[in-house]
């Protein structure tokens, strides 16, 4: 990662690019937390759920990347019991889901797998942290956020990552944890601060709303940058979204030859 942070002004641009480059559907984002919750408080437009509503993660990024939402939540705004907190690092993992209790029958068919689920799962450590806010990139208000993130088809989203790889190229390896998946994406990337693409679960599609054909990336803000300006460069050598089918009859040599003389 560089040693400077990329500020919101230059997020904001880059998601304007990410949503023309690739016609994604929603709103780019960011999230960032807070070990004190009235610094996040202070953050212009926020809006914090109502008293005696709770939510899932899922839900509230849905508010975000789809009403262009500010939010900040603290634990008491998420469901207890719930994963949820724990892999923001808002609280501890609640015992019942600790021992394989809670998804025991459910998920899982022994108590040892539910319980090595849990244990398995990326997330931030407890006892920092009081607050996360996330906000879309175009408001510019968390500056700069700790990831970003959006949803993408996985046609889309390998154009990404073909854009992180265009000039400092790594093999991206991602986790996959099945139920509580949000563990794989602003889990992992929140405590480790590594790219992260993931497989959004069940509960993701039943209460977050998220669509069947979309992923989740959640990265650092400077690879964020990085793959939407190695976006710009594919696209100048006419390796753009959406693909212009060429027809798995077709001899492909005189595309081929488009691209590799």
């Amino acid at each position: 990662m560089s040693a400077t942070l990329p500020d919101a002004a230059s997020l904001r641009d880059a998601a304007a690019d990410l949503i023309e480059m690739l016609r994604i559907r929603t709103i780019p984002f960011g999230m960032k937390l807070f070990e004190d919750a009235d610094e996040m408080r202070r953050i212009p437009g926020l809006r914090t759920p109502a008293d005696g509503r709770f939510f899932t993660t899922c839900q509230l990024v849905t508010q975000v990347r789809t009403a262009g939402f500010t939010l900040g939540i603290v634990q008491d705004n998420l469901r207890q019991g719930a994963s949820c907190g724990a892999n923001i690092g808002l609280e501890p993992v609640p015992d019942e889901l600790a021992s394989g209790e809670k998804m025991d029958g459910v998920w899982f068919g022994n108590r040892e797998a539910a319980a090595a689920h849990q244990a398995q799962m990326p997330r931030v450590a407890a006892g920092r942290y009081t607050g996360l806010a996330a906000s879309p990139l175009r408001s510019a208000r968390l500056d700069p956020p700790d990831i970003c993130l959006f949803y993408a088809s996985p046609g889309q989203m390998i154009l990404f990552i073909n854009g992180l790889q265009y000039h400092e190229y790594r093999r991206y390896d991602f986790t996959v944890t099945g139920e509580s998946a949000c563990a794989d994406s602003w889990g992992r990337a929140l405590s480790t601060r590594q790219t992260s693409l993931a497989l959004p679960c069940y509960a993701e599609r039943r209460y977050g709303g998220v669509a069947d054909d979309e992923l989740l990336m959640a990265c650092p803000p400077d690879e964020f940058l990085r793959g939407v300006e190695g976006m710009k460069h594919l696209a100048k050598n006419g390796l753009r979204y959406p693909y212009p089918p060429y027809g798995a009859f077709a001899d492909p040599a005189a595309g081929m030859s488009r691209s590799y003389g």
